[in-house]
């Protein structure tokens, strides 16, 4: 009897950080999808078309255009916003081997 109870506590202590992993947001809605594809048709995709050859670069591109007009900011929620500085027009050495010349570039 004592190795069934200490077998169903291990069981338990096992599984109870599976728990911390289940899907805790609500699927997607119609409704959700559908104004989705209209933010899409309205950004210059269009699914009708047909076109299998340019499909992933066509929605991926509308998808860039929803993602614009929306200011969509990649942040992970720690700390402030970045502000620094860029080097712009600064001159960058660098080679391809050590027995290349070094290229120059400068960047604009």
């Amino acid at each position: 009897m004592k190795s069934l109870i200490e077998a169903a506590v291990i069981a338990a202590l096992i599984t109870a950080p599976l728990a911390a992993f289940a899907q805790s947001s609500q699927p997607v809605t119609r409704a959700q999808v559908r104004s989705e594809l209209v933010q899409l048709e309205k950004a210059g995709y269009n699914p009708a078309t047909g076109d299998n050859y340019n499909y992933p670069a066509d929605i991926q591109a509308a998808e860039a255009r929803v993602a614009a007009q929306n200011n969509v900011a990649q942040t992970s929620g720690y700390g402030s916003a970045a502000n620094g500085s860029s080097q712009a027009g600064g001159r960058a050495d660098s080679a391809s081997s050590s027995y290349s010349a070094p290229v120059v570039s400068y960047a604009r």
